[in-house]
């Protein structure tokens, strides 16, 4: 999984924006961690910053989405520092992304970390400064499923006058910004900023609208809600928070983050209503046992693309559900969640390009192909009489490999139409991936004429979800299963 999609999963699984830092600093442990009198001890000292560091791991697994080891702590205590590191990554747990704040600027070794950081010490990010330029950051971004980010604004205030040049009004900082967004996509780079100045913070994000952000500083300056106000996207997305070091030498850390974490997304949730396109959607139920993407299910329901009653299908035939999946394009929370859904099925399949079947599934197939940086064609629906007059719309090989994207498997018979057209022109068809499959043997006829079929959903487990979580009644699940 690559390291977006690993952070945005673990953001709604806690629903959280917090990062913590883990940084082993002898001089700051606290006294329930230190050896209490006797001569120093090296060996003893880092034992016990291991036990500090497990202590801090163990009480917010459930509460961040993301740890931040810092490099130079760990340099700092020579090999027994080093093992102390891979000992602390071990103990995060796989589903938490991990992002080594490594500040690295020096071009030489460069390669050597990125190899020793994504390969041997399997972190999914890392920060670097941003002097040596793209070549730097291209020794890091060369590992797929990897990102960086990149330092750009610091909240020291001896670097403002280096900041601030030449003139306010067209700051050092914002041209770095402007440079590295040229360095890498989305996908690959996130930002780093000191967030003592909200007004330099919101002068980042009106030139980086797309870009995460990392935020530094926060709780020096007493204006937490000033700072979200700043940073966050329309979507109340977009950042991480720093958890306060502070509050890491506490008995309680993992009660104190969750607070805070409460207090964030309740201000997250005034911003986001204040925007006149969407509205931030949190789970409002817990099951003991439950789907993997419960709160995906919740939010299509919630929003209106999951409906109950008699409806008729495009078939004919008469179901006691719709499923109406043109609505997730007008919620960017919800299309998000969907876009990384299907990206988990299709990051293990071997193809080409994308190709979506018009055209419910365009907009989906094209969020896909930004997402995973794969090309897009699609077949139309109909050929025109005019113009260029293609079956197949893109640049495509003829014998390359082609996953189909659609929404929902009913019967199977327009994705497999659209199939047959790219076969049509040389196009190798394998893999069909949909987010619903209504089930009653589609995926059984998929594989009849040559197809493998994927879904996120079944139709079953959707409504067993939704049971579950009361969004239905006894009633309209008995319909369901007399279907």
């Amino acid at each position: 999984m690559d390291f977006f999609s690993k952070l945005n999963a673990a953001i709604a699984r806690n629903q959280s924006l917090m990062c913590v830092g883990l940084e082993p600093n002898p001089e700051v442990m606290p006294p329930q961690f230190s050896d209490r009198g006797g001569t120093y001890n090296a060996k003893v000292a880092v034992n016990q910053l291991w036990e500090w560091m497990q202590f801090i791991i163990d009480q917010t697994a459930s509460v961040v989405c993301a740890y931040k080891p810092t490099l130079g702590f760990y340099l700092a205590l020579g090999s027994a520092g080093l093992e102390l590191l891979e000992k602390t990554l071990n103990a995060v747990p796989a589903e938490i992304p991990v992002i080594l704040d490594a500040k690295h600027g020096d071009l030489n070794s460069s390669s050597i970390l990125a190899n020793t950081a994504f390969t041997q010490w399997q972190v999914d990010a890392i920060t670097i400064t941003p002097y040596a330029g793209q070549d730097l950051a291209a020794r890091f971004l060369v590992y797929p499923n990897k990102a960086i980010f990149v330092q750009c604004h610091t909240a020291n205030s001896t670097a403002k006058d280096i900041q601030s040049y030449p003139n306010p009004q067209a700051p050092l900082y914002l041209e770095m910004v402007k440079q590295c967004q040229n360095w890498g996509s989305a996908e690959q780079l996130a930002l780093e900023v000191g967030a003592s100045d909200p007004d330099a913070l919101a002068r980042i994000r009106a030139i980086a609208p797309e870009r995460l952000i990392l935020i530094r500083s926060l709780w020096a300056s007493n204006n937490l809600d000033g700072i979200l106000a700043a940073g966050l996207n329309p979507n109340g997305e977009g950042l991480l928070v720093p958890v306060d070091q502070d509050i890491l030498h506490s008995d309680r850390p993992g009660e104190i983050v969750r607070s805070l974490s409460q207090k964030i997304n309740q201000c997250r949730e005034r911003l986001v209503e204040r925007q006149p396109t969407c509205t931030l959607w949190i789970p409002d139920v817990c099951l003991l046992e439950q789907h993997p993407h419960m709160d995906l299910i919740l939010q299509l329901y919630d929003i209106g693309c999951i409906m109950f009653g008699n409806y008729v299908q495009a078939s004919g035939a008469v179901f006691p559900y719709y499923i109406d999946l043109r609505k997730i394009i007008s919620n960017p929370q919800v299309f998000s969640q969907v876009l990384l859904a299907y990206a988990s099925i299709l990051q293990d399949l071997t193809f080409d390009r994308i190709a979506g079947i018009p055209y419910g599934s365009l907009p989906t197939a094209t969020g896909l192909a930004l997402h995973l940086n794969r090309p897009l064609i699609f077949p139309r629906k109909e050929v025109k009489a005019h113009g260029a007059r293609r079956a197949i719309e893109g640049n495509f090989q003829a014998g390359e490999t082609i996953a189909v994207v659609d929404d929902i498997l009913i019967t199977g018979k327009s994705v497999m139409e659209g199939a047959e057209k790219l076969k049509s022109n040389g196009l190798k068809v394998r893999d069909i991936v949909v987010l619903i499959d209504h089930e009653h043997g589609v995926r059984d006829k998929l594989a009849q004429n040559g197809y493998q079929g994927h879904a996120v959903f079944k139709i079953s487990e959707i409504t067993r979800t939704l049971h579950q979580a009361g969004r239905i009644n006894d009633e309209q699940l008995a319909t369901f299963n007399q279907s």
